[in-house]
């Protein structure tokens, strides 16, 4: 499917911003229990705010007998609230990210299923424009081939989180449309399962996403991203095609930048072509020359700081960061695609010291910098875009290799700083 670009990314702008609400909800993105206890007001009465959030389902066509049938012993769930309040102690790395996202077992096993289901895959790339590859790769990253949808209802999970106060009105817009679904016929409640937070299914769309990129491809009249392999792979590819998803391009590769490659220059921010890149020195992992192609351009991001791998990553990346805005998320899904295929694992070498940093360290971090006027906001130990940017300037005023890529050891270099 082809569109304008500023249709694109008209699309692109809505998509992100749900995705970006989305991402928000895993315990990586959760704030701490305890500020949300400072700063959530208390929830109505259950019992009263569902019936006013029954008129207006109703209003917006959702009859009287789905409502009695989705909300039967429904009441707010804990354990959803639990994990909405929870937050990980450690984030992990990019390698250790990656040492879980693309694993032998995973390659061998989407390999397997590539050449299984090769004809509908075929079927379905030749009417949206998506490589098999990248369907099969998200469907290995979301739910390890269907295996991990979920154990949460998704009306009980998001019933609880639109009647609590923190995300109110974005769970009450998600949970409209999950009862329309139910109204349509497209699952039964039982069936109708993903995570805690209401991502559903094969694919983990929120209801929302379901609303505007599900479709029938199997021809039942129900859109099925749990049981039917045709609307899975079909609702993923109308979905990376509405968003702009170039099925003649790659996503990215990993590259070698020459010594003293301005790492200024790394960044989603700075485009240039593939000319550029290849004149400045940018070289493929393996020392040859970039593919050039007229025009195109690309970006080059550390994910792991100037000592980690070196990426030259393309239109295509930006459109996986559509789906999930996770960095390393988006990397795992290109390199998993290559992998299907044949291409090689990524070739730096991982740091023998490589180590997350805990919320305690984060936090320590973000105070000192602030201390030493590098602004990073609120100190919350968690990595933002600003915690990002004022380690970068700190590292600039430092005479350090200015990455952005908060380290232990460069929480060491602060305390030697007195910040």
């Amino acid at each position: 499917m082809r569109t304008t670009s500023d249709a694109r990314a008209a699309r692109r702008l809505l998509s992100a911003a749900l995705m970006a609400v989305c991402l928000a909800l895993v315990p990586n993105g959760s704030v701490s229990s305890t500020a949300v206890a400072s700063e959530v007001a208390d929830p109505p009465p259950f019992e009263s705010w569902l019936a006013e959030l029954k008129q207006e389902a109703m209003r917006r066509g959702v009859s009287e007998e789905t409502l009695a049938a989705a909300f039967e012993g429904v009441a707010p769930v804990p354990k959803v609230l639990e994990y909405d309040r929870s937050q990980p102690e450690f984030t992990r790395t990019f390698w250790q990210y990656m040492d879980r996202a693309v694993t032998e077992t995973r390659i061998e096993r989407g390999r397997a299923l590539l050449q299984e289901h090769a004809a509908l895959l075929a079927q379905v790339e030749r009417r949206y424009g998506v490589q098999p590859r990248f369907l099969v790769a998200f469907w290995g990253l979301e739910t390890n081939f269907g295996d991990y949808t979920g154990g949460f209802r998704v009306i009980d999970a998001v019933t609880t989180l639109a009647h609590d106060r923190r995300r109110a009105d974005f769970f009450r817009s998600e949970l409209l449309n999950a009862l329309q679904i139910l109204e349509g016929g497209h699952i039964s409640k039982t069936r109708m399962t993903g995570s805690w937070a209401g991502a559903m299914g094969q694919l983990q769309f929120m209801p929302s996403t379901f609303a505007a990129y599900a479709i029938d491809a199997d021809g039942d009249s129900r859109k099925d991203i749990w049981g039917s392999l045709p609307d899975v792979f079909g609702s993923a590819a109308n979905y990376l095609s509405q968003i702009g998803w170039q099925g003649e391009r790659t996503w990215g590769r990993e590259v070698r930048l020459p010594a003293g490659f301005d790492l200024e220059l790394a960044s989603l921010a700075t485009r240039k072509t593939l000319t550029d890149w290849q004149a400045l020195g940018v070289r493929r992992a393996n020392g040859a020359d970039l593919p050039i192609v007229a025009g195109m351009e690309g970006s080059v991001i550390l994910p792991a700081g100037h000592q980690g791998p070196a990426f030259l990553v393309y239109e295509n990346f930006h459109n996986i960061l559509t789906w999930n805005r996770s960095t390393n998320y988006a990397i795992a899904v290109g390199h998993l695609a290559d992998r299907l295929v044949g291409l090689p694992p990524i070739a730096a070498e991982r740091p023998a010291n490589d180590r997350a940093m805990s919320r305690a360290e984060v936090l320590e971090m973000q105070r000192r910098l602030n201390a030493l006027g590098f602004d990073t906001g609120a100190p919350d130990g968690m990595v933002g875009p600003m915690t990002r940017a004022a380690v970068k300037a700190y590292q600039r005023a430092s005479g350090l290799p200015p990455d952005g890529y908060p380290t232990p050891a460069l929480l060491e270099t602060l305390y030697g700083a007195g910040g």
